[in-house]
């Protein structure tokens, strides 16, 4: 029970190649991260910058690390970094926090290939405004090389940590923006000159930036607005390939034409379709869902049978992977949920039904504000969602899902529905029974 119990972490991305994969391309409208994002980036002669989004927990740093891995085999050099872990804090963040996280993870993994002098040129003419952060009380030109460097780091701790300091740090990169980015750009070319010849492009993947909190800004518009639109001259101007990860109520807002025509259209990674748009269990979602759950089950005994030894039942199974609506964490959560609730296997229907309660009431249904009921109805309702701010919010907190399904001509169809937890909830079924009556 422990064993399989922390094969069910959610909160621990797969790396590259891990036996508990699975593949759910074909129940997720043919997502492909190596087509869409992967072959941009090999065959474009130029940099690219791409976006990568998707509901927070759906798979998207598993994904990530899979394509760091195949851009490695392509011969890249992959800078990846999850960056709310060291750089950034998801609730306060500016355009600045992540052009210095950039530059931290680029200078400390290509140090070996170029020389820093012209990035650490630009730290000395900032040092006296920084060094009374106690960053260090020795003289700047006194620092080893190694120490120097180290600097940059202890800005981004900083920056995560300490908000006192945020404000003094931010002022110093944002008016000195361009100078640090031309010098982060020499570095990048040294270093791809340098690098061997199965390594000579650089790609940068700033992962988690999509967990960034949304701030009011006036005007209908957003702290997502204004990092990833108002500050793009600046997010774009890496010399080289960069894919940053953004929020997914981002892609979807009223400026999404203007984030297209900067980046080009988002690469989105929907949730497992699990049921259909007439709200009909789909059994090649509920298959793939089950063979996640087989897969990490047998990573600690190879021989056991699902739906008798993990479950009572097949019916208990397929109610909890229902429950999901195809969201991968959600699976993990309520796995260990239900474990939680038996002493040993089976897991039966009384343990599921307790760790769906559980979920739904501290989860979901406190997630949701009075008034938005009856748009959750209207979005379970039409499988869609209206282009409004409040809406995507609900998408942002995963109170409504996005899934691809295919046309009979194999093309993606993207449609919208609640959150499976949310449907049992009283507050639901009385704003759906208003909506309907009101037809």
């Amino acid at each position: 029970m422990k064993n399989i119990y922390n094969k069910f972490n959610p909160f621990d991305p797969l790396p590259p190649n891990d036996p508990a994969y699975v593949n759910c391309s074909e129940v997720r409208g043919d997502d492909n991260i190596f087509k869409e994002i992967g072959k941009t980036i090999i065959y474009s002669e130029k940099p690219t910058c791409q976006l990568y989004t998707g509901h927070r927990g759906v798979g998207k740093s598993t994904e990530l690390l899979r394509l760091e891995d195949y851009l490695q085999k392509n011969g890249f050099f992959v800078v990846y970094f999850p960056a709310t872990e060291g750089d950034i804090d998801e609730l306060d963040v500016q355009y600045t926090d992540i052009i210095l996280a950039c530059t931290r993870n680029i200078l400390e993994k290509l140090q070996a290939y170029a020389s820093p002098n012209l990035l650490l040129d630009w730290l000395q003419s900032r040092w006296h405004e920084l060094k009374d952060l106690a960053l260090s009380d020795v003289e700047f030109e006194k620092l080893s090389i190694e120490s120097k460097i180290n600097v940059f780091s202890k800005l981004t701790t900083s920056l995560r940590r300490i908000p006192s300091t945020r404000e003094t740090i931010r002022r110093q990169v944002d008016n000195h923006s361009v100078s640090l980015i031309a010098a982060l750009n020499e570095f990048i070319e040294e270093a791809q000159n340098k690098l061997p010849e199965v390594e000579s492009k650089i790609v940068v993947i700033p992962d988690n930036l999509d967990r960034i909190i949304p701030i009011e800004k006036g005007n209908q518009r957003t702290s997502h607005d204004e990092i990833f639109l108002d500050y793009s001259n600046q997010l774009t101007a890496l010399n080289c390939h960069v894919v940053y990860t953004i929020p997914i109520s981002l892609a979807y807002s009223s400026q999404a034409t203007e984030l297209r025509n900067i980046y080009a259209s988002p690469q989105v990674l929907p949730m497992i379709m699990v049921k259909d748009r007439q709200n009909e269990s789909y059994g090649k979602g509920l298959d793939k869902v089950k063979e996640i759950i087989e897969k990490r089950v047998r990573l600690v005994d190879p021989g056991i049978d699902i739906d008798t030894q993990i479950f009572d039942n097949s019916e208990t199974r397929i109610k909890l992977c229902q429950m999901t609506g195809g969201h991968v964490r959600d699976l993990m959560l309520l796995m260990q949920s239900a474990m939680r609730q038996v002493d040993d296997f089976p897991i039966n229907i009384k343990a599921v039904n307790r760790a769906i309660s559980d979920a739904r009431d501290g989860t979901y249904r406190n997630a949701v504000n009075s008034e938005e009921w009856d748009k959750l109805a209207i979005v379970y309702h039409s499988k869609n969602i209206p282009n409004d701010e409040e809406y995507r919010s609900l998408l942002f907190r995963r109170c409504v899902l996005e899934y691809r399904d295919v046309d009979a001509e194999d093309n993606p169809v993207r449609w919208y529905d609640i959150h499976p937890l949310i449907e049992g909830t009283s507050e639901f079924q009385s704003a759906l029974n208003r909506l309907i009556s009101n037809e």
